[in-house]
């Protein structure tokens, strides 16, 4: 029987992407007590990386909000697979970080952040509501335009 949060999904029509394997030597998420850390995901399904390029160059904010909320995608991917496929195991999205490769002129990184934000609220309603960085940077991995990492408080 699927939980809440995968009928949610359903309603939605949001399918998640395969968790990608690491790419060095790190681990996808980290369980400490109830809290799981899910390394940073980048904007990419199943490995096909998207969004290549700077936001405020070669995207607009749209697209790099489109950007952000696919990374969190993959966030919750690897949050469902640290649960052993049980999202409904979720209490609280505490914090995420949202990195966004961006035009130095480009300042509307919160804004690219709401891509993420917003997914993590639709799904988990209240629940999903969080503490936030939305971080400018120079570069990000293979150039993609948008990395989101995630902290979340789990039973």
């Amino acid at each position: 029987m699927a939980g809440k949060v995968d009928a949610r999904m359903e309603e939605l029509g949001i399918v998640l992407p395969e968790p990608s394997a690491p790419g060095a030597n790190y681990v996808p998420y980290h369980r400490e007590g109830d809290l799981i850390f899910i390394t940073g995901q980048l904007s990419q399904w199943n490995g096909e990386r998207r969004f290549i390029g700077k936001v405020g160059q070669k995207f607009g904010l749209e697209e790099g909000r489109e950007a952000a909320r696919l990374a969190a995608l993959n966030v919750i991917a690897h949050l469902r697979a640290a649960l052993d496929g049980d999202l409904d195991r979720v209490r609280k999205c505490v914090r995420i970080a949202v990195y966004v490769n961006s035009d130095p002129a480009f300042h509307g990184q919160s804004q690219v952040a709401n891509g993420a934000s917003d997914l993590f609220l639709e799904l988990f309603g209240e629940a999903g509501r969080h503490t936030r960085m939305a971080i400018g940077v120079a570069a990000l991995p293979y150039d993609v335009a948008a990395e989101v990492e995630g902290v979340f408080g789990v039973d």
